[in-house]
C-alpha cells in the first residue's frame, strides 16, 4: 500500500506467513490505519452499489470489502485483549464509538441492502454455500437496522455508540481491579501447595515487590481459585473471596460497573424495541438455535433442579464433615461461600483418597500442551512445528507452523497457531481463542493465497511458574481453547463471512467443549510424566481422579446455571425504568432458592461476557447448550469403540470442525450424528441422572 504505516503495509513482504509485523505496531498507529481502512471499505461498498452487479456477484463482493479493515482490526482487538498497556487503553476508549459506528454504516449503506434483498429473493436456485452466504448477509443486514428509517438509522448508531463506549470501560474497570492483589509472607500460605506458593512468588516478583518474603495473591482466577481451594487461613480465604468477587467495583476512582451494566442494559433493550421485540433477550435468541428465550429457561431451569439436590447434599457432606473433624473449635451450622472449595477438596481427599494437588506435578504446561497437540494429530492429522524465528507481540508467546500430511506425501500448511498461557499486567483475564486472520478463499485481484491461511491465537491465564504446573482443571481449559482452536485452522469454507467460528453462538461452544473430552481418557492420561523423575502417572492415582471426577459437579453446575439465569432474566426485561442490578441479582438468587454457600460464578459488575461486549449477552446458556451437544457427539466415538476411531474423526471434522456456517448448525449436527441431539448423555457426564 505504499505506506509508512506498518498495519497498512503489506505483511508478507517481512515474513511468508503475512503475519503482523508486531515489533512495529505502536499504539498511534491505529487511529490513522482505521481512518484508512474506514474509508477504503466505504469505498469498496459504493463500488458494489454504483456497479449493480448481478446475482450472487454481489454477495461475493460484499464478503470481500473491508479486506483492510478487518485486517487492522483483527490486530486492534487481540493486542487490546492481551497487551492492552495505557497508551493502548486510550486508544481503544477513544475508537470505541467510531468503530461501532462504522459497523453500523456500513450495514446500512444505501443502496446496499435492496441490491442483497434482490439476490435472497431469488436465491433457491444457488449452490448451497452461495445461498447460505446470501440468507446470513440478508439477515445480518436487517439485524443491524438496514430496513430502518434514515432517522432510526441515525438513532441506533448513536446507541451502538454509546454501547461500545461503555462496554469498552467495562472491560477497562475489569482489568484494573485485577491489577489489584493481597500481600502475603510465606508463613500466610499455610495449607497450598508448593507450586502455589511458588506461583505466588513469581507474582509478588512481576508486581514489583521488594520484599524478599512478598507473596501475592492476585485477583486472576488462576491464583484466587486455588488459595481458595487450599489456604488453612479462614481469615484470608474471606479477604481473597470478598476482593476477588467484588472485581469491577473496587477501584473508587472508576466508574461502577454496576452503572454501567445497568445503562448497557437500558441501551439494548431500546434496540430491541427499535427491532419490535419485547426484550433484548428475544431478540437474541432469534439468531441463535434455541430461537426463543423460553426454550433456554426450559433447558436451564430442568438442569437447575437436579443440580440444587445434588449440591445441597454436597453442603451436608461439607458440614458432616467439619463437624466430625471439629475443625471449627465448635460446631458449624453453614458452609460459607469462602469454604465451599476448601472444604470440598478436604472430603475429595478423605473420600476419593485424591489430593488434587498431588496430580499437578504430572501436568505441566509443555506435558498438557504436548499431550493435546498429540491428540490434535491423531484426530486430525495436524502436526505443530515450533517457529522460534516468528516474532509475536509480547515474549510468552509460541507461535508453530500446523500442517497435515496429504494423501500423496507433501506436506501441506494449515495455519498458523499463537499460544499464549500466562496470566501478566494488561492482559484481560479468562481464556479464550481469536484470529489475527480467518480462513477463506474467496480473494480478490490483488490479494495472495496465502491471506486465506488462518492465524489462530489461544489465549490462557496460567499463573506462570518454573516450572508452569496445571491443576486438572486448567489443563481441562487448555484442551477446550484448542477446541476452538481448530474450529478456526481446519475451517474450510469460501467466504469469510461463513467461515470458523462465525457460527450461531449456542454452536460455537460444541467444537471446543468436544475436544475437552479427549483430556479424561487414559491412553491420554497415562502419558503425562512427572516433570522432575519422569516417572509415570500411578495408575491408583488416575483411578482416584475418575472415581472423583463427578464429586462437586453439583456446585459447579450450580455455579455455571446461576449465571446463565441470571443472564437471561436480566435481558428478558420489556423496562429497566426502576431496575436496580444489586437488588435484582439479589431477588433472582432468592426466587431460584440459590443453595447457601454458592455463588455465581461472575457477578454483574465482572461479567466481562455480558458487558464486554453483546456476544454471549442473553446467550450464557451456550455453554450448557453445547454440552448437550459435545456429551451426545463423544458418544459417536464412544460407541465405535475407539475414541481416535478415523471414520467418526474425519466425520466430525468435515461436520464439526471444518463446515463453518455453511449450513445451518442443527443440519451439521444431524449430518454428524445421524439425528437430532439427546439431553441423556449430558447429564450422565454431569452425574445428575439420578437427581430427583
Amino acid at each position: 500500500m505504499g505506506s509508512s504505516n506498518p498495519l497498512l503495509q503489506d505483511w508478507t513482504a517481512s515474513n511468508e506467513f503475512g503475519l503482523p509485523p508486531f515489533s512495529q505496531i505502536r499504539a498511534e498507529h491505529f487511529e490513522p490505519a482505521f481512518a484508512f481502512a474506514m474509508k477504503e471499505h466505504l469505498d469498496d461498498l459504493q463500488k458494489i452499489v454504483e456497479g449493480g452487479g448481478e446475482g450472487v456477484d454481489v454477495c461475493c463482493a460484499l464478503d470481500r470489502a473491508g479486506g483492510t479493515y478487518g485486517k487492522v482490526a483483527s490486530v486492534f482487538s487481540n493486542l487490546c485483549s492481551s497487551v492492552c498497556q495505557e497508551d493502548l487503553q486510550e486508544v481503544q476508549t477513544k475508537m470505541a464509538g467510531p468503530l461501532a459506528r462504522h459497523g453500523l454504516t456500513t450495514s446500512t449503506y444505501p443502496g446496499l441492502f435492496e441490491l442483497v434483498e434482490a439476490v435472497y429473493v431469488s436465491r433457491a436456485s444457488l449452490a448451497p454455500e452461495e445461498k447460505r452466504l446470501v440468507e446470513r448477509q440478508y439477515l445480518d443486514l436487517v439485524r443491524a437496522g438496514a430496513r430502518f428509517t434514515e432517522e432510526d438509522k441515525k438513532t441506533y448508531a448513536d446507541m451502538a455508540a454509546q454501547l461500545a463506549e461503555k462496554m469498552t470501560q467495562f472491560e477497562q474497570n475489569v482489568m484494573a481491579d485485577e491489577m489489584q492483589n493481597v500481600v502475603l509472607k510465606k508463613e500466610d500460605l499455610s495449607g497450598c501447595p508448593g507450586t502455589l506458593v511458588a506461583a505466588a512468588k513469581e507474582a509478588g516478583k512481576q508486581a514489583g515487590k521488594l520484599g524478599d518474603d512478598d507473596h501475592v495473591i492476585t485477583l486472576s482466577r488462576s491464583l484466587a481459585e486455588p488459595f481458595l481451594t487450599f489456604s488453612d487461613r479462614r481469615d484470608l480465604r474471606q479477604r481473597v473471596w470478598e476482593k476477588w468477587t467484588k472485581r469491577g467495583e473496587l477501584d473508587p476512582e472508576n466508574r461502577n460497573n454496576k452503572e454501567l451494566a445497568e445503562e448497557i442494559l437500558q441501551l439494548r433493550q431500546k434496540q430491541a424495541q427499535m427491532h419490535r421485540k419485547t426484550s433484548f433477550g428475544e431478540y437474541q435468541c432469534e439468531d441463535m438455535m434455541a430461537k426463543t428465550p423460553e426454550r433456554v429457561m426450559e433447558l436451564l431451569e430442568s438442569v437447575w433442579e437436579k443440580a440444587c439436590v445434588s449440591a445441597n447434599k454436597e453442603r451436608e457432606a461439607l458440614l458432616e464433615y467439619v463437624n466430625k473433624m471439629g475443625g471449627e473449635g465448635e460446631k458449624v451450622e453453614s458452609i460459607e461461600p469462602w469454604d465451599w472449595r476448601y472444604y470440598a477438596e478436604k472430603v475429595r481427599q478423605d473420600k476419593f483418597n485424591f489430593d488434587e494437588s498431588s496430580l499437578k506435578p504430572y501436568l505441566s504446561l509443555d506435558a498438557v500442551t504436548e499431550a493435546a497437540f498429540e491428540v490434535s494429530q491423531k484426530l486430525y492429522g495436524l502436526k505443530y512445528v515450533l517457529r522460534d524465528d516468528l516474532e509475536s507481540y509480547h515474549e510468552d508467546v509460541k507461535t508453530y507452523e500446523v500442517r497435515e500430511t496429504m494423501e500423496d506425501g507433501t506436506d501441506r500448511l494449515v495455519a498458523l497457531f499463537l499460544h499464549d498461557n500466562y496470566a501478566r499486567q494488561y492482559k484481560r483475564s479468562g481464556a479464550w481463542m481469536s484470529e489475527f486472520r480467518g480462513q477463506h478463499k474467496n480473494f480478490g485481484p490483488h490479494e495472495k493465497t496465502v491471506t486465506g491461511i488462518p492465524i489462530i491465537a489461544n489465549n490462557n491465564n496460567f499463573a506462570k511458574g518454573s516450572p508452569t504446573l496445571l491443576s486438572f482443571d486448567d489443563a481441562t481449559t487448555l484442551f477446550h481453547e484448542l477446541g476452538h482452536g481448530h474450529h478456526g485452522m481446519l475451517s474450510d469454507v469460501k467466504f469469510r463471512t461463513l467461515a470458523g467460528t462465525r457460527v450461531l453462538t449456542d454452536f460455537v461452544e460444541l467444537p471446543s467443549q468436544l475436544m475437552e473430552h479427549w483430556l479424561k481418557q487414559p491412553e491420554v492420561l497415562q502419558s503425562f510424566k512427572h516433570y522432575e523423575t519422569q516417572a509415570p502417572v500411578p495408575r491408583d492415582l488416575l483411578d482416584k481422579l475418575m472415581a472423583a471426577r463427578n464429586f462437586n459437579q453439583g456446585f459447579a453446575t450450580i455455579e455455571y446455571t446461576a449465571c446463565a439465569l441470571i443472564d437471561m432474566a436480566m435481558h428478558m426485561q420489556d423496562s429497566y425504568e426502576s431496575f436496580d442490578l444489586k437488588q435484582f441479582e439479589e431477588s433472582e438468587l432468592k426466587r431460584l432458592k440459590m443453595p447457601q454457600g454458592i455463588i455465581m460464578r461472575h457477578r454483574p459488575t465482572h461479567f466481562l461476557h455480558l458487558f464486554a461486549s453483546a456476544h454471549y449477552a442473553a446467550g450464557y446458556y451456550v455453554y450448557l447448550w453445547a454440552e448437550v451437544l459435545d456429551a451426545d457427539a463423544f458418544d459417536a466415538f464412544l460407541e465405535s469403540g475407539d475414541v481416535f476411531n478415523k471414520e467418526v474423526a474425519d466425520k466430525c471434522r468435515k461436520y464439526i470442525y471444518s463446515a463453518g456456517n455453511s449450513q445451518a448448525p442443527d443440519e451439521l449436527f444431524r449430518l454428524f450424528r445421524g439425528r437430532d441431539p439427546i439431553i441423556e448423555p449430558m447429564l450422565k457426564k454431569k452425574g445428575l441422572l439420578a437427581s430427583t
